[in-house]
């Protein structure tokens, strides 16, 4: 079974294609680039360089939030616009959950954080253990302190994972905790997680495929917070 799928939920940007748990290909970049720069010429090229018509894809995957809200939004028109005319199902897949694959040959609590500003991560953590992946919680957004006063409840292993990794780690550097920071080639999201992530998932349509966001964009909590002052 064939899966491309697309992360563009933060500043890095990656495009994996699989075939029966075989990686076949795989773009990232991590630049000042656009994802509307660098996500469909990574889409081409990895097709391409694979010798993979875009119609034998069996099914598309993206990461559909939280993360940045164009940059989910890009990677869910670009796995929409592909599938539909298709007619391919599509794995919408937790940004969080697809971080914790980064480290799959580890025995470790995953905490998978992503910076939401205003001192909050977006949050869910994993037990990895025997190459397979629980998750203890949903996704979340919480602020950077209350997760650490929860991470202190745990005495196993903790790896931070993701773009606010470094963040927590620095915050978290005199608590009591045997907790570390994910490598760099494995610290951030990446496509070839999401994919291997989406495969005991169930399919939807294109469709139904939409981003899913923990808390509203920066204009619409101002507005609400305008109108609320009025009443």
């Amino acid at each position: 079974m064939k899966i491309l799928a697309v992360d563009s939920s933060a500043k890095a940007c990656s495009v994996c294609l699989i075939d029966n748990n075989k990686i076949l290909g795989e773009f990232f970049i991590n630049t000042a680039l656009t994802h509307s720069q660098t996500l469909v010429p990574m889409i081409d090229a990895v097709l391409k360089n694979t010798s993979v018509d875009i119609k034998d894809i069996d099914c598309f995957a993206v990461s559909a939030g939280p993360g940045s809200f164009t940059g989910v939004r890009i990677g869910v028109a670009a796995v929409k616009g592909m599938a539909m005319p298709l007619e391919k199902p599509c794995v919408p897949v937790s940004t969080l959950e697809a971080m914790a694959y980064n480290l799959i040959n580890d025995n470790c609590i995953v905490c998978s954080v992503m910076d939401a500003r205003c001192s909050q991560v977006y949050n869910a953590l994993f037990r990895v253990e025997n190459h397979k992946v629980t998750r203890l919680c949903d996704d979340r957004a919480l602020s950077i302190e209350d997760l650490g006063k929860e991470l202190c409840g745990y005495s196993d292993n903790i790896i931070l994972v993701g773009d606010g990794a470094a963040l927590c780690y620095e915050n978290y550097s005199k608590l009591s905790l045997n907790i570390s920071i994910a490598p760099e080639h494995i610290r951030y999201q990446r496509a070839y997680g999401v994919a291997f992530a989406s495969i005991n998932k169930n399919a939807i349509t294109s469709a139904e495929l939409m981003p899913v966001y923990l808390r509203l964009p920066q204009a619409e909590r101002e507005l609400k917070k305008k109108m609320e002052s009025k009443k």
